[in-house]
């Protein structure tokens, strides 16, 4: 068995989610999900077929964030996983729910903006996903004006009440 680890590629400002899925209808599922969690939504859907003609299936809303979906589900190369790259302006924690709701979805990875290695195991044609490293090393433990920082923030997102 060969690892690697692939690192995605995105611009800073978009989030992508990253997923394991069981069946083509997966592409036609989750763009209809996506686009009736957030309508007017801007994203590129990329999956991985892993049987059959084996292709990457791909739609979305946005043809250039479309394209980048693709490119990293291509370098991935997993059976079956599948990459969103949400449009600048839209988040995971407005479509995770429906994603997760999808029938085919069978987990989710990682749904971040932060830079996002996807480690990687191949044993003759086959490619999975172990695992994830989203961001990088904690540099220490909030104090009271972290907490202070991060409640100010998520009321000021509209996240929280009061």
């Amino acid at each position: 068995m060969e690892l690697q680890v692939v690192q995605l590629e995105k611009p800073e400002n978009l989030n992508v989610i990253l997923g394991q899925s069981h069946f083509i209808k997966t592409v036609e599922d989750l763009h209809e999900a996506l686009v009736t969690a957030v309508p007017g939504i801007k994203f590129g859907l990329a999956f991985c077929e892993a049987s059959g003609k084996r292709l990457v299936r791909k739609s979305g809303t946005a043809p250039e964030l479309v394209e980048l979906a693709v490119h990293n589900a291509q370098n991935i190369g997993a059976g079956h996983c599948f990459v969103i790259v949400l449009g600048e302006g839209f988040f995971p924690i407005n479509v995770l729910h429906a994603v997760k709701a999808c029938p085919e979805v069978v987990r989710v990875f990682a749904a971040t903006a932060n830079p996002l290695s996807v480690v990687i195991a191949q044993q003759g044609e086959q490619r999975g996903i172990l695992g994830v490293m989203d961001g990088y090393l904690p540099l220490g433990v909030e104090g009271e004006e972290d907490v202070a920082w991060r409640k100010d923030l998520l009321r000021r997102f509209g996240y929280k009440v009061g």
